[in-house]
């Protein structure tokens, strides 16, 4: 390959602002005709211009019309953004070159316009990308593509979403065989991973790594108050925190998820004496609202933004010069990305702290300090690339014209995440599409295609409203809008089962706002503003992080070393406590401590294996306890154990982590779970079996979870291994109930058990009696407790002295 070179006019632009071009920028140029090409450089190094620069080059000198370059980012704010930034040289070179952006906020008419007459780079999302290929004219408007970049690509490869994108660039590649692509990202924990998805196999993607620049400055933020023993608000540090942002210009204050940063925004906003201008920004809120802050943000008039990862990514939001992260961040790449958002400039050191809400968190960002700065970002290794976005797929090139089934498998096996697809799954899958599988055949609903002289299409091509309608992998949760009483204005959204739970004159915060619910109305929940101090809290989807595996094994490892020079006194001396009375996990065994609390029988389980598996572990063990007669009435998940309580001891732990025992207790119980229904209709309405959106209007939540149940009952009970049936299965293992962190937990130990019987609470296991979440177990255990305080009742009022007559569960029922 030919090395370019930057055309004069960018030299003179870049002379004149006293800039030189970076070395990894000069690399890209040199590698511009590279088919696929990896760039991993640090926050502030100019990932993005050198992305465009082989783009910015070409045109200069060789302009063309058409399509020349597509770019994909995970947010519709950063392609906004991206086209704010790009303008600009392209504006002061005086360069012809027409930059647009297309995503769900962009007009019909300029939709329309842009297929049929498209700007020369055109940045857009995964959604929008998807819904272009699926259009009869895509062959025309793709023809002259050269390049596709795809930025912030670690965010994108962790999901569904990048499994979507993959498939859509398989078949731009058809449409434009010369196409190069690009990958841009700062946090990227295996590159080669990385690499791998961007590759059009089985040509490979070459991989450039830019200067990392100098490490973060990064610390625990040391507060007058201690960490509380459980809870996620972190309150306690409000006035330290509020010390730092009088110190700073902008600071961006991190929150895991939607709820919590309300609650600190509310509480801050109360002890903000001094009226410093700060905002909140997440992704329930309204467009218009979170526009506001965002701009506000690039004026350099706000001192501290509340935030959530709407603001993870790489938008450049003015002169932020301080991260705070609020709580543990439970994955090391996402703190680093996040810290990255300070000092957003290239070999300028960010500056970020950490402010841990428990006492357990304290030692969860230790662990954390230590994988910044050693370079170690965690991430779950990838599965094969999942069916349901497949089936997606395949309706989306049917919308686009009749298609031979041989050249469309092909073309997915060059995708990565695909690559070892083998026939008959690609074949199951098209025939879902054509029929809807063997329970389903006899239903017209579902006889999507049919094969005409050897070729499949749409059986009814004015199916391609519904399915373009439906395009997309993201499942939002049933949610309403709020809105100001009297007004269409929407302030953002709230779920749909926390609206269910408001009545008339309930208080709840929404964009830092108390404010007061009146009536549902028009599927808009109205409310007007309130003056109280004590509101409700609207319970957003904000995603709640499970602590990553490496995140966990380190702090195993800290455990193991026994040095607590790193910690504050208050946490050195309550992990010394743990070691004096009990003792710490270890690694390779499974610590369990036993004891007698409030006349309950009390077990802890140290798994270290996430919150979502130790959930689910809490579900199995202690269904197994029920069948041995230990009668547990209830429990509760962390990150790193699940307490169990009952009425009998737990003599002898070993049996209940017999692998073979857990996988046949997890098999029985996820048949009847309801987390198989929820998976269910997330991957049926990927797949097409279910539409939300339609041309009349879109379902409630309530309707959609109708028609999925009925379809998933009917599904189990006459075609158990129908296609959905398998992909729910497979989803719901990786997914909410994490099963693989279980079984990796299992391979660690290896079946040894470290059982520790206390005469009280062991200081590590303190905390989880105040952990919120408890789960009910309802058997033997809640009968027999029932009856014990039944017959003391009777006892104290003499009604035992009664015969309760032939039947004792009629006494009870009666009673």
């Amino acid at each position: 390959m030919s090395p370019m070179q930057l055309p004069p006019v960018f030299q003179e632009w870049f002379d004149r602002r006293g800039w030189s071009i970076h070395p990894h920028q000069q690399a890209m140029l040199d590698r511009a005709d590279a088919p696929a090409l990896l760039l991993i450089a640090p926050t502030g190094g100019g990932k993005t211009l050198s992305g465009f620069l082989p783009t910015l080059a070409e045109l200069t000198d060789t302009p063309s019309d058409g399509l020349h370059t597509l770019y994909v980012s995970p947010l519709k704010a950063l392609a906004a953004d991206i086209k704010r930034n790009l303008r600009t040289p392209v504006d002061e070179m005086g360069l012809p070159i027409r930059i647009e952006d297309r995503t769900g906020d962009t007009s019909y008419t300029q939709k329309r316009r842009q297929r049929a007459d498209p700007p020369h780079i055109l940045l857009t999302t995964p959604e929008s990308l998807a819904l272009l290929t699926s259009y009869e004219d895509a062959p025309r408007m793709f023809a002259g593509l050269q390049r596709v970049i795809v930025d912030e690509i670690h965010a994108l490869a962790e999901s569904k979403r990048g499994d979507q994108l993959m498939l859509a660039l398989s078949r731009l590649q058809t449409l434009a065989p010369g196409l190069r692509r690009v990958g841009l990202s700062a946090t990227v924990e295996d590159p080669q991973a990385i690499a791998d998805s961007l590759a059009c196999h089985p040509d490979p993607c070459a991989i450039l790594h830019a200067d990392p620049g100098p490490p973060p400055d990064i610390a625990m933020l040391r507060t007058e108050e201690y960490p509380p023993w459980a809870g996620g608000g972190a309150a306690y540090a409000i006035p330290a925190v509020l010390e730092q942002v009088k110190q700073h210009k902008t600071t961006l204050i991190f929150h895991n998820t939607r709820a919590q940063a309300e609650i600190f925004f509310h509480n801050l906003w109360l002890a903000n004496a001094d009226d410093l201008p700060i905002g909140i920004h997440h992704g329930a809120l309204s467009k218009e609202q979170r526009e506001k802050v965002e701009s506000a943000m690039v004026r350099g008039d706000l001192r501290a933004i509340v935030c959530t990862g709407s603001l993870d990514l790489g938008i450049d939001w003015g002169d932020v010069d301080l991260v705070i992260q609020i709580g543990a961040p439970k994955n090391v790449k996402r703190l680093v990305q996040r810290i990255g958002r300070a000092n957003h400039r290239y070999n300028a050191p960010s500056k970020a702290l950490m402010v841990p809400a428990n006492r357990f968190e304290v030692v969860e960002c230790v662990a954390a300090l230590e994988a910044v700065y050693a370079h170690d970002l965690d991430g779950e290794p990838k599965g094969p690339g999942p069916r349901d976005v497949l089936c997606q797929h395949i309706l989306i090139r049917a919308c686009a014209g009749p298609f031979d089934a041989d050249h469309l498998f092909a073309e997915v096996r060059t995708v990565g995440a695909y690559s070892t697809l083998s026939r008959p799954d690609f074949d199951d899958c098209l025939d879902f599409c054509a029929t809807g599988g063997y329970a389903l055949r006899a239903y017209d609903k579902w006889k999507r295609l049919l094969q005409k002289d050897g070729l499949w299409q749409l059986r009814d091509p004015r199916a391609s409203r519904n399915i373009r309608m439906n395009i997309g992998t993201i499942q939002d949760t049933d949610t309403l809008n709020v809105r100001w009483k009297g007004s269409f204005a929407s302030l953002g959204k709230i779920e749909e089962g926390f609206a269910a739970t408001l009545t008339q004159g309930d208080t709840f915060l929404i964009g830092g706002k108390i404010v007061r619910y009146d009536r549902l109305k028009e599927m808009a929940v109205e409310v007007t503003r309130d003056a109280a101090k004590k509101p409700k809290i609207a319970t957003f989807l904000g995603t709640k992080f499970a602590t990553s595996t490496q995140l966990q094994a380190r702090i195993l490892e800290l455990f193991r070393k026994g040095d607590w020079s790193a910690f504050p006194a208050h946490t050195a001396e309550w992990l010394d406590l743990q070691v004096r009375y009990s003792k710490l996990p270890e690694a390779d065994r499974v610590l369990v401590e036993s004891f007698v609390h409030n006349a309950k029988h009390h077990t802890v389980f140290y798994g270290f294996a996430g919150r979502n598996a130790q959930q689910t572990l809490g579900m199995l063990l202690t269904q197994r306890m029920e069948e041995t007669g230990l009668d547990p009435l209830g429990f509760v998940a962390t990150d790193y154990a699940t307490m169990v309580w009952g009425l009998e001891p737990v003599t002898d732990p070993a049996p209940l982590f017999d692998p073979q025992h857990i996988r046949d207790e997890f098999e029985t119980w996820l048949g009847g779970n309801a987390v198989m229904k929820k998976t269910f209709r997330h991957s049926a309405t990927i797949a097409g079996l279910i539409e939300r959106n339609l041309p009349q209007a879109r379902k409630t939540g309530r309707q959609a979870t109708f028609s999925s149940d009925i379809l998933y009952d009917t599904l189990h009970k006459y075609d158990p291994d129908h296609l959905m049936l398998q992909i729910t299965r497979e989803e719901a293992m990786r997914g909410l109930v994490d099963f693989g962190r279980i079984e990796e937990m299992l391979t660690r130990t290896k079946g040894r058990v470290d059982h520790i019987v206390l005469d009280r609470i062991s200081p590590l296991s303190a905390p989880m009696l105040l952990e919120a979440g408890r789960v009910s177990v309802s058997g033997e255990g809640r009968d027999r407790l029932f009856e014990e305080e039944a017959e003391k009742l009777m006892a104290e009022s003499g009604l035992n002295q009664i015969s309760p007559g032939p039947s004792k569960p009629q006494w009870r029922v009666g009673w």
